[in-house]
């Protein structure tokens, strides 16, 4: 009975070991929304992790009226924020005249960041706030993108 018992042990404990090791590769760029707020575009956690190659991730959201594009919201890499006119499939280099956010780097302020933008030409506030547990290979970001003047509905 005692062998069938470290057995089932050792199983166990391998099969938690393999688990573990599993989910400590990095994590893939990703945005979880959160609806807090209907008239809100956009809200929720975006979170940049360091690659294989040393960057930082990057995610681009594309915001489409009746199929127009609007603008193009991009969310990292790393303290990197940035917001087109229109919406295109090339990269924009977020040191361009045409990002609409200045400055587009968040810097830090010791262990917090956090940054507001408004962007009167698309009538939007953009509010970025460095979340906590974000770590040297990960920063986890909080974000709203919400027009200046909500409607009444």
């Amino acid at each position: 009975m005692r062998l069938l018992f470290a057995r089932a042990s050792w199983l166990v404990s391998g099969t938690f070991a393999v688990a573990v090791l599993l989910a400590a590769r990095p994590a893939a760029p990703q945005f979880v929304s959160l609806s807090g707020n209907p008239h809100n575009i956009l809200e929720g956690n975006w979170q940049s992790c360091q690659e294989k190659n040393g960057r930082y991730a990057e995610r681009v959201y594309d915001h489409l009226v009746n199929g127009v594009g609007q603008f193009e919201v991009h969310l990292g890499p790393r303290r990197e924020f940035a917001i087109f006119k229109g919406v295109q499939d090339e990269h924009r280099d977020h040191e361009s005249s045409d990002n609409l956010l200045q400055p587009f780097r968040v810097a830090m302020e010791g262990t917090r960041a956090k940054q507001r933008w408004e962007i009167k030409a698309l009538n939007l506030a953009f509010r970025v706030t460095l979340g906590g547990g974000s770590r040297t290979d990960c920063e986890s970001w909080f974000i709203v993108l919400e027009p200046l003047e909500k409607t009444s509905h």
